[in-house]
């Protein structure tokens, strides 16, 4: 059985969207999103930084949230939820399921480094304006680009679960501009998926 070790707010939700989405059985290890129980020996074993999420999967072991729905949709859907590579929107699901890593998560963490983690005399609101608008920024290619669709290459796929969690939680952040109508109804339309519901409420 698949073991997913867990931490809520975190990388770890688009992969227990994915599990619930395939009603694939699963087993959570569900840990605090704190040192203790992310550095402690037990997980670095798991993952040399302490980090979620990692998958379990019959003697192999993951981590990388991109690297594990993509291990999930290969090993588990046959490839399903994304385009043969002959396909026309094959080059399009590559490159917003990377578009979210390379260009929307880097801008995020900083964000939440400057608002959540670091105590409020260690935040600097300039690197916080700088990365909020870099944000924002890179969020207009993606609103432009689900124009007259449901999901990013229109048809639900594997890209979803990657740049549709971090639109969600860019959406939280206040990052997604009233202007962005596309993304706007993008993350609505997540919202009201069982699968997402479950996953990301899951504590």
């Amino acid at each position: 059985m698949l073991k997913l070790h867990f931490a809520p707010n975190s990388r770890a939700g688009r992969v227990l969207w994915l599990l619930e989405e395939l009603g694939l059985p699963y087993e959570l290890n569900n840990m605090a999103f704190h040192p203790k129980d992310l550095k402690s020996d037990e997980h670095r074993a798991r993952h040399p930084l302490g980090r979620v999420p990692v998958l379990e999967d019959d003697g192999v072991q993951i981590w990388e949230s991109g690297a594990i729905i993509d291990y999930i949709l290969e090993r588990h859907k046959n490839g399903g939820l994304k385009p043969n590579s002959d396909s026309d929107n094959f080059a399009k699901y590559l490159q917003w399921f990377h578009y979210c890593e390379g260009m929307v998560m880097p801008s995020m963490n900083t964000i939440v480094v400057h608002t959540i983690i670091l105590p409020e005399e260690r935040r600097d609101e300039t690197v916080l304006g700088q990365a909020q608008r870099l944000l924002t920024r890179a969020l207009e290619p993606v609103n432009e680009a689900l124009e007259g669709k449901d999901y990013l290459i229109g048809d639900f796929s594997g890209a979803d679960f990657m740049l549709g969690h971090s639109c969600f939680m860019s959406n939280n952040l206040g990052c997604v501009s009233d202007e962005m109508t596309n993304i706007k109804a993008y993350v609505q339309r997540i919202s009201e998926r069982p699968a997402f519901i479950k996953a990301i409420q899951t504590k």
